[in-house]
């Protein structure tokens, strides 16, 4: 699928943190700009999704941030496809080193597959990929999108002990995760809540806010509230679905 350079935009295909809601599937994003288009995330329920929106045909690469599930497991649904039904082989993956333990054997004769760590740059038609390691276990990258003058980042997932400033200055639309309110926020925690969010993406500088990857418990309007107190301004919180211009 060709698309023009103007258009940068980010298409949330599903943003329930850790297991799919009623109404959601884990964390998965489209991204279309640069005259390609690049499936963020292949998380549990995400490939239905990605299909209501363009064809496997059309995806051009597929990032994954970490080898968590909730991630990465619709990677599997895919190789299948392209391996049996739609016929398509050589289709570049950018993953950390340990997603690769999770998939059967025979993946690499279909997907062209490319291991990035933190630091990494990459280039996929007119976009422009830099990799940050975050605060989460195992590895997991947020990385930052730029295409056209715009930049996208995605925070993948991270606890507090890391920030969009080291993605660099002038996001102008930050894709962060905010798996649950305030009052689970402690020590140790390698999640955000919503108010932790909006914090960091204030302190960065964000130009626009966008809140994903939250527990499907988790009361929407309060994790609104939350974030929008704490980042100054209104907040958007992700809808499965949504096309979100950069």
């Amino acid at each position: 699928m060709v698309v023009e350079l103007s258009s940068f935009t980010m298409t949330a295909l599903g943003c329930s943190g850790s297991y799919p809601g009623p109404d959601s599937a884990c964390s998965g994003y489209l991204v279309r700009g640069g005259g390609v288009t690049v499936w963020l995330d292949a998380g549990s329920g995400t490939m239905a999704n990605l299909q209501r929106h363009v064809s496997l045909h059309d995806v051009d690469a597929v990032v994954l941030s970490h080898e968590h599930p909730d991630h990465c497991s619709d990677i599997e649904g895919f190789r299948v496809a392209c391996g049996y039904v739609v016929e398509r082989a050589g289709v570049p993956v950018y993953a950390t080193a340990g997603v690769e333990r999770h998939l059967f054997p025979d993946f690499k004769k279909v997907l062209d597959w490319n291991v990035v760590t933190d630091g990494d740059e990459v280039e996929i038609g007119g976009l422009r990929l830099r990799f940050s390691r975050t605060d989460h276990p195992p590895e997991t990258l947020a990385v930052r999108i730029d295409a056209g003058g715009r930049s996208l980042a995605y925070s993948a997932d991270t606890g507090p002990g890391w920030s969009f400033e080291a993605l660099g200055a002038g996001i102008d639309l930050a894709l962060c995760e905010a798996s649950y309110l305030a009052d689970r926020e402690g020590p140790g925690r390698s999640h955000l809540s919503a108010r932790q969010a909006g914090t960091m993406a204030r302190e960065a500088g964000v130009e626009r806010l966008v809140l994903t990857h939250v527990w499907p418990v988790v009361d929407l309007n309060q994790a609104m509230e939350e974030g929008s107190s704490a980042y100054g301004r209104a907040v958007t919180m992700a809808q499965t679905h949504a096309e979100y211009p950069i």
